[in-house]
């Protein structure tokens, strides 16, 4: 499914506290809209009555009439307080480097909106609602990858996002690149004039490492459970065993996500013939990468865990500075530092990076000739190279995944002449996960092409209800050969059944819901 797909857009209630990474998951890739409850307009009206008492009364207040970084002791006139606001998001504006992904793009807008509508930001209704209508048209602002040090929260990137609100930066409509002022012109949204610490406001924040820490989370336990359908289908093309699965190891070491990957096999291993035919055999145990999936893909899933409780934290927070609370105090501080989301995204860069490692360490098995099955997956080699090739990128795509899995947030680089000297550079973070999370799902699908040949060596047994129901959507796409071909369509073809999920749909069908 492309990001280009059409279907309705989906309407998101913010309320400032329930947004989750489950909900997320139904509009990933899709159009939508945000709307604000009622309760959340009031908080939203009653914070900006809080900032303009704040800017009449002229004591001073960071960003409201101050100077920002290293200028925080200047002070600025009553007078300049909405130029001050424009200034800001021009001048901070640089980014560089690849666009952002719509994806992230949209949920960029709508985790802004949220932090906003909580109430502690003093910006005015007219800003929100512009930030809504740019989302409900599905106006995509074009935001550079780099520039963030995700200390100050994502200025860069940020400001990129809210240019087009005063009549600035470049968009994309429908994937077409034009001026924000036209694509505004028409959709029939009109520019918002901005108020004092309302530019503040708009780029202060983490929603750019945020959206696409959400991205990737959503990809990520799409892929878990697709991993454990590829590992079975190895595990049935290598005819492993299941006794690793076996509920009670897993008891006596209660990691939970070695519980729920086990209990994954066990539903998708049920009424195999190809385990029963060798039920009595003489191996002993397999090698790693299948007897101890439970303990990688679990482990996995318990970093997965974690990070979706650090983003889901992060997207319904208040990010911003200053915070601007009740009794009108602002109070300056460093909500909108990155090290939390920072330490979440590496954890799960390293874990990701894992998962493709173990995948492409069954692909070698699957190749090397074990249990029989033919050396390369192909029965007439030396003519034909049959499955070699593809293992040597996922081999590539592995060994970049290592490289990307070194933390970004154990760096720091000092800016604003010192005032913000330990930044967390957690936009770097998010983005080498998202390109860890690009390399899994093409190893994955290496491997689940590579399975399906393995699988189809033990016919006319029947696999598990899991891998032979994959093996047989599989099969819709690509079929099997006795003779090398242009390898890299069938990985697009598998790749494409992977981001779409129809192979998981069709086997949590007859298998149940996996975990």
């Amino acid at each position: 499914m492309t990001e280009s797909a059409k279907r309705a857009v989906e309407t998101v209630l913010i309320d400032g506290s329930s947004l989750t990474i489950s909900a997320l998951d139904a509009v990933y890739l899709h159009p939508l809209s945000a709307a604000l409850s009622a309760d959340a307009w009031g908080a939203v009206d009653r914070s900006r009555a809080r900032v303009v008492a704040i800017a009449e009364k002229g004591d001073p207040v960071y960003g409201v009439n101050t100077g920002f970084g290293n200028l925080c002791r200047k002070r600025v006139g009553s007078d300049d307080l909405d130029r001050l606001q424009y200034n800001l998001i021009r001048s901070h504006a640089v980014g560089v480097g690849p666009e952002a992904p719509a994806a992230v793009v949209r949920w960029m807008l709508l985790f802004k909106i949220v932090a906003l509508a909580k109430g502690y930001s003093g910006v005015q209704r007219s800003t929100i609602q512009c930030l809504c209508d740019m989302l409900a048209h599905d106006i995509l602002p074009v935001i550079p990858n780099q520039g963030s040090l995700g200390a100050s929260g994502d200025l860069a990137p940020l400001a990129h996002m809210v240019l087009p609100l005063i009549g600035d930066g470049r968009v994309r409509v429908s994937g077409e690149k034009l001026n924000a002022v036209d694509a505004f012109k028409n959709a029939g949204i009109e520019p918002v004039t901005l108020g004092a610490k309302e530019g503040l406001a708009l780029i202060n924040g983490t929603q750019f490492m945020s959206a696409y820490g959400a991205a990737i989370l959503v990809r990520a336990k799409r892929a878990l459970k697709q991993a454990d359908i590829i590992a079975s289908m190895s595990l049935e093309a290598l005819r492993g065993s299941i006794q690793p699965f076996d509920a009670r190891l897993h008891e006596v070491r209660p990691h939970p996500g070695a519980i729920e990957t086990a209990a994954n096999f066990r539903a998708l291993l049920r009424d195999s013939e190809v385990l029963a035919s060798h039920a009595d055999c003489d191996k002993v145990q397999d090698p790693y990468s299948l007897r101890c999936i439970p303990q990688v893909h679990g482990a996995i899933r318990d970093v997965v865990r974690h990070a979706i409780e650090v983003v889901e934290r992060e997207i319904n927070a208040v990010t911003d500075n200053p915070v601007i609370f009740e009794d009108g105090t602002a109070i300056s501080g460093g909500n909108f530092h990155g090290e939390s989301i920072a330490f979440a995204l590496d954890y799960l860069a390293i874990a990701l990076c894992e998962l493709a490692s173990i995948s492409e360490r069954r692909i070698y098995l699957l190749l090397s000739g074990h249990d029989g099955l033919p050396l390369l997956l192909m029965q007439d080699t030396g003519l034909n190279s049959g499955f070699m090739l593809p293992q040597y990128t996922a081999a590539a795509l592995v060994s970049e995944a290592k490289i990307l899995a070194s933390p970004a947030s154990v760096d720091s680089i000092p800016t604003s002449l010192g005032q913000e000297d330990h930044v967390s550079m957690g936009a770097t973070s998010a983005t080498k996960a998202w390109r860890t999370m690009n390399s899994v799902e093409t190893v994955l699908a290496i491997e689940q092409m590579c399975a399906a040949q393995g699988m189809d060596y033990r016919a006319p047994l029947k696999a598990g209800v899991g891998p032979q129901t994959a093996l047989e959507t599989i099969r819709e796409r690509i079929t099997h050969t006795e003779e090398d071909r242009l390898f890299g369509e069938d990985i697009e073809v598998s790749h494409e059944l992977l981001q779409s999920c129809a192979v998981l749909r069709r086997v949590e069908n007859v298998a149940g819901k996996l975990a």
